[in-house]
């Protein structure tokens, strides 16, 4: 009987160690209200993963071209893709970004560089599951693409600098 809690007793020693090194070495973060667990991909601070969601461009919009694309009224919703392409993609990119909240309707599938900006509408490279709450959420990220639309269209920033600030971080692209 001694010998059966001396080895029951070092078993939880050991799941208490490896637990601790779990969450030590940041496979366990906290993103906003949700809880991601190890997992290809990690969401941190509202930012999706550079290696997973570096962002891609349309190659068909270019700055020459932005007033006859992107600069048109209703543009987007000529090349947005359907909803049930970017609702499996969400499916699959929940499960690589390791959310345990699985609920499609938490998150929006996002184009990192938005559409109205020249974005690939369909590369998964451009697309993430961007989580609808918490402090960096979608409808945040929506006001920033709008204020760097209207300063493409306008001439104030070139159509480059806008993909490149908005794909590096989001958070910091209006100034």
């Amino acid at each position: 009987m001694h010998r059966l809690l001396v080895l029951l007793a070092a078993v939880a020693w050991v799941a208490l160690l490896t637990a601790g090194f779990y969450f030590l070495n940041g496979q366990h973060r906290v993103t906003g209200h949700l809880i991601a667990t190890a997992a290809s991909c990690h969401s941190a601070g509202g930012l999706p993963d550079p290696k997973c969601t570096p962002g891609a461009v349309d190659p068909r919009v270019t700055q020459d071209d932005i007033h006859s694309t992107i600069c048109v009224s209703g543009y987007t919703t000529t090349v947005r893709p359907p909803s049930a392409y970017t609702d499996a993609l969400k499916t699959q990119q929940i499960t690589e970004y390791g959310y345990l909240d699985t609920n499609l309707a938490n998150y929006e599938e996002d184009h990192l560089i938005p559409l109205e900006l020249g974005g690939s509408p369909t590369d998964p490279k451009n697309l993430w599951p961007e989580p609808r709450g918490g402090a960096e959420s979608a409808s945040d990220k929506d006001r920033v693409e709008n204020a760097l639309h209207v300063k493409v269209c306008g001439g104030a920033l070139t159509l480059s600098a806008a993909q490149f600030a908005i794909a590096t971080d989001w958070l910091t692209a209006v100034g």
